[in-house]
């Protein structure tokens, strides 16, 4: 089963210990809030990814199972060029399939600026 790291950005508070603990899917934006990565979780660290989401000091980290043959929100498809998102909609990102890329999930300055 495909497992995803989801964050609830109501409850963070940005203490960045998830990504002390996992910094292979979580790395912070210039708030602290962490910008999970746009992939499942490896076999190899779901046992970190667990550990993560429960030492998570205000419970806003959570791990979401998906069914085998689901895609995962925010993946792309084939031949798409964009991240696919239906909330973002954007074909300015970057976030092309196969690059590596992080799901912003806090505004960022660039937002903030419009």
């Amino acid at each position: 089963m495909k497992v995803r790291l989801a964050v609830d950005l109501i409850a963070c508070d940005g203490r960045g210990l998830c990504a002390e603990l996992l910094p292979e899917l979580i790395t912070l934006d210039d708030w602290g809030y962490p910008m999970l990565a746009r992939r499942e979780v490896p076999a190899a660290l779901r046992g970190e990814a667990e550990t993560a989401v429960q030492l998570c000091p205000k419970l806003a980290l959570r791990l979401e199972a998906r069914p085998p043959g689901s895609t995962m929100p925010g993946s792309t498809t084939p031949g798409s060029t964009t991240c696919g998102s239906t909330t973002c909609g954007s074909t300015t990102c970057g976030s092309r399939r196969g690059e590596p890329g992080f799901m912003m999930l806090s505004p960022s300055p660039r937002m903030l600026d419009t």
